[in-house]
């Protein structure tokens, strides 16, 4: 099959890699600041997943190939609609976004955004546990492709799925998304717990809460409330809030050790649950969703509010049943 990743980024090297290894004829399309003439030459990054090294089948360029039967996008959610819209793709072409992220002026997930910009074929998400840098050393993972097209997530399927990449299928689009954009948020406010070293017990509670939530607002928005239980809501949850890899859980961190955001905004990395925390604040208070931890993140990030003041707020709110 001809795949299209757009995105050099660590996710985006490591499914060209893994698609490359599959068999596939991988296309991968990067920008000039991700050093294409270095990748191309030593098949090796000079900015991410460091040691690891692209099969020589894998052909790097600057443009993107509009005849591809898949499309993987693996940009920045920020930058998702005008990446997209500078391409031109088929209407075969399916497209897999892996961002995880929600608009910020629109508030539309990834597949509306994609949809908007660039009408076409089908459009899927595939999301789930699976940091880059263990999926590039083939490290096992298993993950979620959703869409509405069941033919087209049985094809994303088939292509991605590999001896240690398992990828199960889901109808349910909109609760797949907002598991992997919403987890993000949750892991900044655990990143904070470990940056304050609060305990197990109080991480524990995040999480489990932090899951309330984003089952909360994705049931507002027509999601099947058992996504959050899957691979893209619980299980990516869990990963987020817990690994060394997480660049949200590590802002957390920072933002207890008392580091300035635009030191933590410095880098090639991109934490997607910064910018996704406004989106969250926004869309919540627009369906009247209640999102305590979500809020609190939120004004950590935007309003300037102590992060220890946060956490007493979190705790002394007017007790309610669980399942509130």
């Amino acid at each position: 099959m001809k795949i299209q990743v757009i995105g050099a980024g660590s996710w985006g090297l490591a499914l060209a890699r893994l698609l490359a290894l599959n068999g596939h004829e991988v296309h991968l399309c990067c920008r000039d600041e991700d050093g294409p003439d270095v990748l191309r030459e030593t098949r090796k990054s000079p900015f991410y997943l460091p040691g690891v090294a692209l099969p020589e089948s894998i052909e790097v360029a600057h443009t993107a190939q509009s005849n591809a039967a898949l499309a993987v996008l693996a940009v920045p959610s920020h930058a998702m609609r005008k990446v997209v819209a500078q391409h031109t793709f088929s209407v075969q072409t399916i497209r897999v976004s892996v961002a995880k992220g929600i608009e910020n002026e629109s508030l539309l997930r990834m597949s509306e955004v994609i949809e908007q910009a660039a009408p076409g074929g089908p459009v899927l998400t595939l999301s789930g546990p699976s940091h880059a840098e263990e999926v590039a050393r083939d490290l096992p993972a298993s993950v979620v492709v959703a869409g509405g097209d069941a033919e087209a997530c049985e094809t994303a399927q088939a292509a991605f799925v590999a001896d240690n990449f398992r990828v199960y299928t889901s109808p349910d689009l909109v609760g797949v998304e907002l598991g992997g954009a919403l987890k993000n948020v949750m892991a900044i406010g655990a990143g904070v717990c470990d940056g304050f070293a609060l305990g197990d017990n109080a991480k524990a509670a995040l999480i489990t809460r932090g899951l309330a939530e984003m089952s909360r607002l994705g049931v507002a928005q027509g999601a099947d409330p058992l996504t959050f239980a899957g691979l893209s809501g619980m299980g990516d949850l869990i990963v987020t809030c817990a690994s060394g890899h997480s660049r949200n859980r590590a802002v957390g961190e920072r933002i207890a050790r008392g580091d300035a955001m635009d030191q933590i905004l410095a880098g090639p990395m991109v934490a997607e649950g910064i910018r996704t925390a406004r989106s969250v604040h926004d869309l919540a208070a627009r369906l009247s969703v209640e999102m305590p931890i979500a809020e609190q993140v939120y004004g950590v990030l935007y309003e300037q509010t102590d992060p220890r003041q946060a956490i007493v707020q979190l705790m002394t709110r007017d007790p309610k049943p669980e399942r509130d």
